[in-house]
């Protein structure tokens, strides 16, 4: 899901990394340090590209990074991601892989490889690699991992594990969208409306666009609490800019 990609560079408003050169440290020393620097620029020129969806120029950049440098593991982390969108999983997994075996502390490459894993179906092993980048003490933005953790263990159905990391996450960052939809959708899971009620005006307010699945939701919450002019309200947003939209259908059924 393209929207589900934000995850992962939060340089690029994504919630997984933190910069396209690692969360851990960067791969081991080499004597020209002039080839370091070029790596790791071209590395992340790499990233800005994968950002504008440039993937040819992107793997390009990142050709020139490991001509550069072949040991640089933040160089194998990002050529993964670029591989990922375009849907050449083998060739992703390879370079993820890669990435570990350069220098398996950083946390960035485990947290990219983790968010490969759950969105190919593997959710429970897609923990194990976010847990890694959470045990890096040096690594700057840990409520990527816990929020990535969060929305996978929820997609995995684990409820129970996905509320504790993505509380873990807003403990972090207590504004953190991504997180406080995830909580919003697993308080009305549990019946608890007034939490997701809570949960998802936070989300809004952070928002500038709610999408048709985010205004449905609303409804229901609004409609759970007894708030029916808020329900009114997101059920006119939801007629007037998604009118094909399943969950306007849903909505006009009375559903």
């Amino acid at each position: 899901m393209r929207k589900l990609i934000v995850l992962l560079f939060s340089s690029i408003m994504l919630a997984g990394c933190g910069t396209p050169s690692g969360g851990g440290r960067n791969a081991p020393d080499q004597p020209n340090s002039r080839a370091n620097a070029s790596a790791k620029v071209h590395t992340e020129l790499a990233g800005m590209y994968y950002e504008r969806a440039q993937m040819g120029i992107a793997l390009s950049e990142i050709d020139t990074a490991l001509q550069a440098n072949p040991n640089y593991a933040p160089a194998y982390s990002v050529r993964g991601l670029i591989h990922m969108a375009l849907r050449e999983d083998k060739e992703a997994e390879d370079d993820f892989q890669q990435s570990l075996r350069l220098d398996k502390s950083d946390s960035e490459a485990h947290n990219n490889f983790g968010w490969f894993l759950c969105q190919r179906g593997k959710e429970k092993e897609s923990i194990a690699h976010f847990m890694a980048a959470l045990k890096n003490p040096l690594y700057g933005t840990p409520e990527r991992a816990y929020l990535n953790a969060g929305l996978c263990a929820k997609k995995a159905g684990n409820s129970k594990d996905a509320e504790e990391f993505l509380q873990h996450a807003l403990l972090l960052q207590p504004g953190l969208p991504q997180a406080l939809l995830a909580m919003a959708e697993l308080s009305f899971a549990n019946g608890d409306h007034s939490a997701a009620k809570k949960y998802f005006t936070s989300f809004s307010e952070k928002t500038d666009s709610l999408t048709a699945e985010q205004l449905w939701l609303a409804v229901r919450i609004e409609r759970k609490v007894g708030d029916h002019n808020s329900e009114a309200s997101y059920g006119l947003q939801l007629r007037k800019r998604f009118p094909d939209a399943r969950e306007t259908k849903l909505f006009m059924y009375g559903e």
